[in-house]
């Protein structure tokens, strides 16, 4: 189906129902419109996979990392994957990522890669949606915007179907903005832009500081709020912001929740023991920023001021054990303070904590 035809069904109120050829042809079952676009690689009629594992993949974005599809692919037992992706007008290219076909050809092989992009909440209790997303062997959460997934799914049997999927060790992985809602705690982006250190440091309770505590609960990832694009868009500052906020919250301690950043290119893969290890290729580095304390200064309208804080870089030789903390063979490890919005020293931090503006193209 070419994209005119694409176009012409998505102005109908519904198209035809997921139907899938005999033979698994891809694309026999595509479908669009208002509320969610469906498009289908292989059968997702054969059964399902004989075994699949436990697997987590938590991918920083800024361009794919073959070796982390791969992971959850194999960790899927080649059975069905599901890729879920949210776009809040019509403009989805279905051929955007091509994540189906590769799953199907270059990260498999798989059985089946459905697509299903949500255009509205109310895609959420759709029960073809869900019943794909019940059928599902392994899930991928693409890039985007992930204020759309809290939006559209927070609440929803959707939730509901992510969260019992890996319950039952089953693999999910997100890029980007799919990494950011993994954690149980989660930067949601819900004033529309993407926030900045500096201005979260300046202001630790900005209006664009929106914070999820209640969405995704994932084994080895309670206590965790993860951030992409960590490196090359100094998000350490603003990492360290969310952290504060989190622990003074009634359902915190000092100390309690921790942070993850994954850089561009890069993913940390975490299998069923709890150990976290770069995925082969992998361009840059895992940050963990664990507060040893609670905020000295942590009020609306001042800069934030948070001691000791131990910073940890984890590299290709490394590992992160997800149940005590404890990071092998890190890269570089320091502890950091923070005064009145700035590092108090020159540190493994400086390179990432903050910076002026965005770069031109960013999304």
């Amino acid at each position: 189906m070419n994209l005119r035809t694409f176009a012409a069904c998505f102005s109908l109120i519904a198209c035809v129902p997921f139907a899938h050829a005999a033979d698994g042809t891809a694309g026999a079952g595509n479908y669009r419109d208002k509320n969610f676009d469906y498009f289908v690689s292989g059968d997702p009629a054969k059964p399902r996979a004989a075994h699949t594992e436990f697997g987590l993949a938590l991918m920083g974005g800024g361009g794919k990392l073959d070796s982390a599809y791969r992971f959850i692919a194999t960790h899927a037992g080649g059975g069905h994957i599901v890729i879920l992706r949210a776009v809040s007008d019509d403009s989805y290219d279905p051929t955007d990522g091509n994540y189906g076909e590769a799953f199907m050809k270059e990260w498999g092989p798989v059985v089946s890669a459905e697509t299903i992009v949500f255009h509205h909440r109310e895609a959420s209790g759709d029960p073809r949606v869900i019943g794909a997303i019940r059928n599902a062997d392994g899930i991928f959460l693409a890039g985007g915007d992930q204020s759309n997934y809290i939006r559209y799914w927070k609440g929803t049997p959707v939730q509901e179907a992510l969260n019992a999927h890996v319950a039952a060790n089953r693999p999910i992985g997100g890029s980007s903005a799919g990494l950011a809602i993994l954690g149980h705690y989660s930067y949601g982006a819900l004033d529309g832009g993407s926030m900045e250190s500096k201005v979260a440091l300046a202001d630790p309770f900005d209006k664009g500081v929106t914070l999820e505590a209640d969405f995704l609960h994932y084994r080895f990832l309670e206590d965790v709020i993860t951030d992409t694009h960590f490196s090359q868009r100094h998000r350490l500052g603003r990492l360290l912001t969310f952290l504060a906020r989190l622990d003074e919250s009634p359902a915190s301690n000092p100390g309690k929740v921790y942070g993850i950043g994954v850089d561009e290119k890069t993913a940390l893969l975490i299998g069923a023991d709890g150990i976290g290890r770069l995925a082969a290729g992998s361009a840059g580095s895992a940050w963990i920023v664990q507060p040893q304390k609670a905020a000295t200064d942590l009020a609306p309208g001042k800069p934030l001021s948070i001691a000791d804080v131990r910073l940890v870089q984890l590299g290709a030789a490394g590992s992160l054990d997800l149940k005590t903390r404890a990071v092998s063979k890190p890269v570089a490890a320091a502890t950091i303070s923070i005064r009145a919005g700035k590092l108090d020293a020159e540190s493994l931090a400086s390179k990432i904590f903050t910076r002026d503006k965005p770069l031109p193209g960013e999304d």
